[in-house]
């Protein structure tokens, strides 16, 4: 069995109330950058509410071409071709990403960007190609800032974020989590279920329960 050698730290995902606070800044801007013809906002909005919805890595997002994102009614998917290892993957999001997409498509369009199979999902103007992962970093940096998240966060962040939220949402499944991070070995998730595993608090409250029963009404 391979052992994984790293813990997650809890100071590495997103509270529920940062990711809301995350959300809806870029929301926000994106809202009243669209009214004045601003495009960095409405891009920056759909990378982040694109890392928060597939844990996608930071390399694996700079690389999306748009033909990489399948929409068959209920199958929601995007085709991730180069991840890490080389290894190729998909990965399911909701219908919530979906309905951003298709937003983000038709701006796209609007405002004069390349949307064929092989262009670019994220297209940078300056270099007329595929944003970078540098750029995209400073995207996220950026949009924490402005939501007053701890500067110690990197887009990294999400990934761990979307880890823990889908692990707890799937009640617990580590395979399905495994399977969408694209994670050789389940010993890599499973510092997840080391640090979100509900049966350790449960454990841990009912310790030397009699003692504190007794101490309540004492």
């Amino acid at each position: 069995m391979i052992k994984c050698n790293w813990i997650l730290d809890p100071g590495k995902f997103l509270s529920r109330e940062e990711i809301d606070s995350l959300i809806r800044t870029a929301s926000q801007r994106a809202a009243v950058a669209s009214g004045r013809g601003r495009k960095t906002p409405v891009r920056d909005y759909f990378i982040v509410d694109l890392a928060l919805s597939t844990g996608l890595r930071v390399m694996e997002i700079a690389q999306l071409k748009c033909k990489d994102v399948f929409l068959r009614d209920k199958f929601c998917a995007l085709y991730v071709r180069k991840g890490k290892g080389g290894k190729k993957r998909l990965v399911r999001f909701n219908g919530s990403l979906k309905r951003h997409y298709k937003r983000y498509i038709r701006w796209k369009q609007a405002v004069g960007e390349p949307t064929g199979p092989n262009d670019p999902l994220l297209f940078s103007s300056n270099s007329r190609s595929h944003m970078s992962t540098r750029a995209i970093q400073k995207v996220f940096k950026r949009t924490a800032a402005r939501a007053g998240l701890p500067s110690r966060y990197s887009i990294h962040c999400l990934r761990h974020t979307y880890a823990s939220e889908l692990y707890k949402a799937s009640g617990y499944n580590l395979r399905l989590v495994q399977k969408q991070l694209g994670h050789s070995f389940i010993s890599t998730t499973q510092v997840y279920a080391d640090v979100l595993e509900p049966d350790v608090q449960n454990a841990l409250e009912k310790l030397y329960g009699a003692r504190n029963r007794r101490r309540r009404t004492s």
